[in-house]
């Protein structure tokens, strides 16, 4: 362990560690691209791949009690020298829309790297089935896991095709925007929502949409904002296509940064500059009342609980707790800043990999003292039975977003949990069967 764990004066930026064989922590709250389609009301997904490939996606459905929308075609080596690949993915979409009780909406079709690899004509594919099923929208997705480092990765790729069905409405609401890229609700105690409603402005996104007829209504929207850098090739697409303007205004925790978007938004909006000071000494005072009780525990975090885990770890060292560790593999460009705030006031924060091959070892499930874990890859490395069961930012935003992690590490510390069983289950928040 001490040998891969560097301080981060000693971390380079965005990459402090070298590629290589990796281990993939059991940690499994994270979303995959079947979670995030899941979000596209009344869509079916069909995956056409190998065997091998089939098996995750279509556990991940199951687990997540949604096998009436998930459907798939086998492939097999002879179907990549006999010229059936196009072929296979018609008549197999084709059959399978056919035995469906109902014709869904929109159907989501997925083909993998060995198909991309051999040339398939994937746009044929869906014209062809564009023509037998005039009423239902494909949508063209990717289950190519060889993208992950260059490029959009499949994650990106996925939040950019879930908004594909949207169409072009004129005039757009000038009073409505959309919120891309979340995979959770967002949460609407915050004070941004609270002064969008006093502003009669109406806030649409996909976690909130019960049919496909209430999805489409993002289309009339006059602005997209995302909160977290995975989105913004969505918000662009639409930018391009549907002409709803975009402004990414990042997840922080912050107090400059935070109010800092909320100004961008408000002259977005054409709106007066709000007065947020309420709840920017809301969030201070529950900082200082879970520092009170947590103390000088040791504390660690890790990349998945946060899309900004270096602001979420600069915050909390100034305001007093001792953060000790940081479980990331790289940096994304709009951590840079706290990198090198955490780099200069505090050099001796230990920066530590989730990939290296030789993390396997590192959770031996003893502990010397207690620590709080933040994070459910911190915890399963650490051991810590004390953990905040945070994935992505889980729709937390602005001041009350920071006042809410300040509530979930009270209750953390105060409340073990039994780690294989919160952490096995796949997707932080869909339904498990588990």
């Amino acid at each position: 362990m001490e040998q891969i764990t560097i301080p981060i004066k000693e971390a380079s930026f965005p990459q402090p560690f070298p590629g290589g064989l990796e281990f993939n922590a059991p940690a499994r709250g994270m979303w995959n691209i079947v979670h995030t389609g899941m979000l596209l009301p009344e869509a079916h997904q069909i995956f056409v791949c190998a065997r091998g490939c089939l098996r995750g996606v279509i556990l991940t459905a199951a687990e997540m009690n949604a096998m009436d929308r998930m459907s798939w075609v086998g492939i097999e080596e002879n179907d990549f020298f006999d010229s059936s690949m196009e072929e296979n993915v018609i008549e197999g979409v084709t059959d399978i829309l056919n035995k469906l009780s109902g014709k869904p909406p929109v159907v989501l079709v997925f083909v993998s790297c060995v198909q991309l690899f051999a040339g398939i004509d994937f746009p044929e594919c869906l014209r062809e089935l564009s023509k037998r099923f005039p009423h239902t929208t494909f949508v063209d997705c990717y289950m190519n896991p060889t993208m992950r480092k260059s490029g959009l990765t499949p994650d990106q790729l996925m939040r950019r095709q879930l908004f594909v069905p949207l169409k072009n409405t004129a005039p757009l609401e000038k009073n409505a925007i959309n919120l891309l890229g979340s995979d959770f609700a967002a949460d609407r105690s915050c004070e941004l929502f609270t002064w969008l409603d006093e502003n009669k402005i109406i806030c649409r996104e996909i976690t909130k949409c019960s049919s496909f007829s209430a999805y489409q209504e993002m289309g009339k929207s006059s602005l997209n904002m995302t909160w977290i850098p995975q989105a913004v090739a969505a918000a662009e697409s639409l930018e391009n296509r549907l002409g709803q303007k975009h402004l990414h205004l990042p997840i922080s925790y912050g107090e400059e940064e935070i109010e800092n978007n909320y100004k961008l938004l408000a002259q977005a909006l054409d709106l007066n500059v709000p007065d947020f000071s309420e709840a920017r000494q809301s969030a201070g005072q529950a900082l200082a009342h879970a520092l009170k009780i947590i103390g000088n525990t040791p504390i660690a975090l890790d990349y998945t609980a946060a899309p900004r885990i270096l602001s979420l770890t600069r915050r909390l060292l100034e305001a007093g707790f001792n953060v000790t560790q940081v479980f990331a593999d790289l940096f994304i460009p709009g951590d840079r800043k706290d990198f090198e705030f955490l780099q200069k006031n505090f050099p001796s924060l230990k920066i530590t990999p989730t990939l290296h091959v030789n993390m396997r070892f590192a959770n031996n499930g003893h502990l010397d003292e207690k620590i709080l874990a933040v994070g459910q890859k911190a915890a399963f490395f650490t051991g810590s039975v004390n953990f905040v069961d945070l994935v992505w930012g889980r729709g937390f935003y602005g001041h009350s977003g920071v006042a809410a992690i300040a509530g979930l590490m009270i209750e953390a510390f105060r409340n073990p949990k039994d780690i294989e069983s919160v952490i096995t289950h796949k997707g932080w928040g869909c339904e498990s069967c588990l």
